[in-house]
């Protein structure tokens, strides 16, 4: 549809329904009489203002391609350009834009105006979508009108196995306000099919997974952070461990966009959590083509496969933040994702001393995946508020908490070997002197977040680590 082009003189566009636009109707009528040539457009009554001859913007494209975002509109055109504006009733810009100084002597001298319906939330996507342009090359897939539109995205296989938001024109341009970002910018390359995705098609998936605009620029982020030889998400696909992507997220945009950090962290109830990682887990999916009993070879799998993404308890904490430890600048938003299964309780109710309580850490953080297996797996360690109050008291740090709690995983390596204790599972024989450490450099993670009630925290094991596996990937969100 080609954009209309306003008549030289003054353009007015006015609604019934605005109390100042009524105000203004008998200026209005001045001007109509006067020696400029005077164009009304009336957004919703074609009646109003009487006697003035208004023309009736129906579908709204006047009102959406002069940028209309308050009613009355005062515009002056010269030569098909404008070349001045005012909104509202403002006595004297109404005077210094039509240069009459007659105009509504009777009436206040300011009155503000109301919100144009082509900014209307309930009717904004859809001229988004009629009148925006071409901004979208997605494939448009129909449905038949007798089809039902969810059963049908689950009939060609774009569903976690929960329904899905079908990713109409609208949402998808409204999903793309919430990024500076355009929609052909090519974020990563997905694996297992190494396609290129677009900022377009994250939007799509972050509609079908129910995020909101502003959730957009996390679901980037994790795009961004999975889809890299670092991370290795085809690995992590393909592993027949229970493991999938975790997204701890870090900075004030968590707050700003609700993500919950304490109470059920780590369960239902929050849209941001389930969504942002819900949408990452389709991409990987419906772009990359990573689906279960494909290439996705999970024994178990594990219930974060849908979405396991939360936020850390940064304002509670008594440490910096993940992503501080991890380079990222304080004050800044960023994610961290690392390949993990699903979280395991660590109870202990009567520690008082952060001496006590290391060694209930090391003692279930020993367990991880077997006993017997040192190295070759890392591990988020994610300590409930009462948990860290403990060392808050005895003024530990970060750092402090982690070389105690490695300090007591240097394991005797006669206890590690196979066959050691009964069981089978172990490392080489050759290694019975040694001493080894249950977790490498930098292979225990800490994060804060949790109930403030409950002297609980827990453990997401991770895969395989290093070169051979995967390895956290932290990036920063940005708009």
């Amino acid at each position: 549809m080609s954009t209309p082009t306003l008549p030289d003189g003054l353009v007015i566009v006015v609604k019934h329904e605005c109390e100042t636009c009524r105000l203004v109707v008998p200026v209005i009528s001045q001007l109509k009489a006067g020696s400029v040539p005077v164009t009304v457009y009336t957004q919703d009554d074609p009646s109003f203002p009487a006697g003035v001859g208004a023309i009736h913007d129906a579908d709204l494209a006047v009102s959406w391609h002069s940028d209309i975002e308050t009613v009355p509109t005062v515009i002056k055109v010269e030569n098909g350009r404008e070349v001045a504006r005012t909104f509202g009733w403002v006595r004297d810009e109404w005077h210094a834009l039509t240069g009459r100084n007659d105009l509504g002597l009777e009436l206040p001298a300011f009155r503000p105006g109301c919100g144009s319906l082509s900014v209307d939330p309930d009717l904004v996507d859809a001229l988004r979508a009629r009148f925006g342009g071409s901004v979208l090359s997605a494939r448009r897939v129909e449905t038949a009108a007798a089809e039902d539109e969810f059963e049908a995205m689950f009939d060609r296989g774009w569903t976690d196995g929960l329904p899905v938001v079908p990713p109409t024109e609208e949402r998808v341009l409204r999903m793309l306000t919430g990024t500076t970002r355009t929609p052909s910018d090519v974020v990563a390359v997905v694996p297992p099919d190494l396609v290129e995705v677009t900022v377009e098609k994250i939007a799509i998936n972050a509609v079908m997974a129910g995020c909101k605009p502003e959730y957009l620029p996390w679901v980037i982020a994790g795009v961004e952070a999975v889809c890299n030889d670092t991370f290795n998400i085809h690995g992590v696909l393909a592993t027949t461990m229970p493991v999938g992507p975790v997204i701890v997220c870090n900075g004030p945009g968590t707050r700003a966009i609700g993500m919950n950090s304490g109470m059920n962290v780590f369960g239902q109830g929050n849209r941001a959590n389930l969504t942002i990682g819900r949408a990452v887990q389709l991409i990987i999916r419906n772009v990359g083509g990573g689906r279960p009993g494909e290439v996705d070879r999970a024994t178990h799998g594990n219930p974060g496969k849908i979405s396991f993404c939360f936020a850390e308890d940064e304002v509670g904490s008594p440490w910096t933040s993940l992503a501080e430890s991890r380079g990222v600048a304080p004050g800044h938003d960023a994610i961290t994702v690392f390949p993990g299964e699903g979280p395991r309780c660590v109870v202990d109710q009567q520690a008082r001393d952060p001496e006590s309580l290391c060694n209930t850490f090391a003692a279930c953080l020993r367990t991880l995946h077997n006993p017997k297996l040192v190295l070759a797996f890392d591990a988020i360690l994610v300590m409930g508020p009462e948990h860290s109050r403990v060392f808050a008291e005895a003024g530990w740090n970060r750092e402090k908490v982690l070389d105690e709690i490695h300090a007591r995983l240097q394991l005797p390596g006669s206890e590690l070997i196979r066959g050691a204790n009964g069981i089978a599972e172990g490392i080489p024989a050759h290694l019975k002197d040694a001493t080894l450490p249950k977790f490498r450099p930098g292979g225990l993670l800490l994060v804060h977040a949790g109930g403030g009630a409950g002297l609980f925290s827990a453990i997401i094991g991770g895969w395989a680590n290093g070169d051979v596996g995967s390895q956290p990937v932290t990036r920063e969100v940005t708009p």
